[in-house]
């Protein structure tokens, strides 16, 4: 297979990524309003660390688990700077 190819898959993937990551954003959103309606706090370390443990869990490689954990460190950081800054926009 050449590298046009390949390339072209990947473009298809992060085209795949970039929705799912919209969408779990979306859900994260939805988890913040109702969060703030039972007043409980945006981070949840045990939740967090529940999500991680998973991940490992399930991961097939070829990525490392500290790879995994990292990645989804990100996504789940930007989801909750994404519920703050909602909160604070619908406080105004």
């Amino acid at each position: 297979m050449g590298i046009d190819v390949l390339r072209k898959r990947i473009d298809l993937l992060d085209d795949v990524l970039l929705r799912v990551f919209n969408e779990r954003a979306r859900i994260a959103l939805e988890i913040g309003r109702i969060k703030k309606e039972l007043e409980l706090p945006v981070f949840d370390p045990g939740r967090e660390k529940r999500i991680f443990s998973r991940m490992k869990a399930d991961n097939p490689g070829p990525l490392g688990d500290e790879a995994v954990v990292r990645l989804f460190e990100r996504v789940i950081d930007e989801s909750r700077s994404l519920e703050r800054i909602r909160s604070e926009e619908e406080e105004s």
